[in-house]
């Protein structure tokens, strides 16, 4: 075997990059994060002010690997979800109580993890921070793979994790196809002050143009994420703040009585992107430089952190070759399925709740209703929301490396 610089390369520092770090920092492995922005830098794009709602077995990760009380400070809980579909009858509620689990998820911004992220691969012993710099060449060879970076330096290691987002340069260099859908809509987020209390609760709305997501934050604040077809976010980022809430209003409905104010807003466009070969020769990519999912379901980052979870049992027991063909193929095994049938299933809730057929409508509000009325129906929702599975690795269980 030939000798390398590293171990383990992590190509993007980001929140997947960085949750892949910390649960090796235990392990016997040489581990280097590449990452394009300045540490701490608002330029970072994945430590923006975005809400991200981590599901429960999102949590029971970072408690395993030894993060979530440094996290939970910063995170209010979701107790209750309340999903309905405007214009039709039926809803369906999920609660901590009927789950007997102390969330059904927690909400926190980008920029919070990202704050306790770099402080703890700032403090490992393991890990060497590389940044500011960028990946321009990838080599592979039979016992190791080589980068080169912007300065001109060449690293070498047993196993690259691209872990660099939606636009990964890994990608590019190994000239990786994937699948690819265009929603046609448009995700507009922003905060939101509501006049009632959230009390922990989450709201999602299925309208004709898609969901609508408030999901509870400090401050009595929701994070708002509102899907609507492409081009209609033209003019309705262009409202003014009242106009604005108004629109808003008339889609959500009075749950949280009236809607008081709204903070900055963004948006983004909605795509289906998965890699077709996210496993090659010693080169992995996971999170959102594997797959990224419309947000209908909320697992984007809950899918790429079990990446990190199913990647970090393989590697870690390992006390040869981490980028062993073999181990790769273990990882494989635990996690293209959970990719596949989360995919599967955020694309039947896109056809089915983004649908203005009338006949869909009321079939989806006999669902909604017969879902609420059946224990083990709503159950089954929870545990999915919840991305709970008794198949998964030992960090998604809650079980310590």
């Amino acid at each position: 075997m030939a000798k390398t610089d590293f171990d383990l390369i992590i190509v993007g520092g980001g929140m997947v990059g960085a949750s892949l770090a910390c649960a090796l920092k235990n392990s016997d492995l040489k581990i280097a994060i590449i990452e394009a922005f300045p540490a701490n830098s608002a330029q970072q794009p994945s430590y923006d002010d975005r809400s991200i709602a981590l599901a429960y077995g999102s949590q029971r990760i970072f408690e395993s690997i030894d993060l979530w009380p440094k996290l939970a400070s910063h995170s209010t809980a979701i107790t209750d979800i309340h999903v309905s579909d405007r214009g039709h009858f039926g809803i369906t509620r999920l609660s901590v109580q009927a789950e007997n689990v102390p969330a059904l998820g927690q909400v926190i911004t980008a920029r919070s993890m990202g704050q306790v992220l770099n402080k703890a691969i700032e403090q490992q012993a393991n890990l060497e921070f590389i940044c500011p710099a960028k990946v321009t060449e990838l080599s592979q060879s039979p016992d190791y793979v080589a980068i080169t970076l912007d300065d001109s330096r060449t690293l070498s290691a047993k196993l690259i994790v691209a872990a660099d987002g939606g636009n990964s340069t890994i990608k590019r260099l190994l000239n990786l196809g994937s699948l690819e859908h265009d929603y046609k809509q448009t995700a507009i987020t922003a905060n939101i002050t509501p006049e009632r209390a959230h009390n922990g609760k989450a709201f999602e709305r299925f309208t004709d143009s898609g969901p609508i997501a408030l999901l509870p934050m400090s401050d009595n604040r929701c994070s708002l994420v509102w899907t609507v077809k492409t081009g209609d976010e033209i003019e309705i980022l262009s409202l003014s703040e009242q106009d604005f809430l108004s629109r808003l209003q008339e889609r959500f409905g009075y749950r949280l009585g009236k809607l008081l104010k709204v903070g900055q807003r963004n948006n983004y466009p909605l795509k289906l992107i998965q890699v077709d070969q996210p496993i090659q020769h010693r080169v992995v990519l996971i999170g959102n430089a594997a797959h990224s999912l419309h947000p209908i379901a909320g697992q984007g980052f809950n899918l790429g952190l079990r990446d990190v979870a199913a990647l970090a049992d393989v590697l870690v027991d390992n006390d040869g070759d981490c980028g062993d063909a073999h181990l790769l193929h273990d990882y494989s095994q635990w996690q293209q399925q959970d990719q596949d049938n989360v995919i599967d299933n955020t694309n039947i809730l896109v056809k089915v709740f983004s649908n203005d057929n009338p006949i869909i409508g009321h079939l989806r509000g006999a669902g909604l209703t017969l879902t609420d009325a059946l224990p083990l129906a709503k159950h089954w929702l929870a545990q999915k929301s919840m991305g709970l599975d008794r198949k998964q690795p030992r960090l998604a269980r809650g079980i310590k490396l």
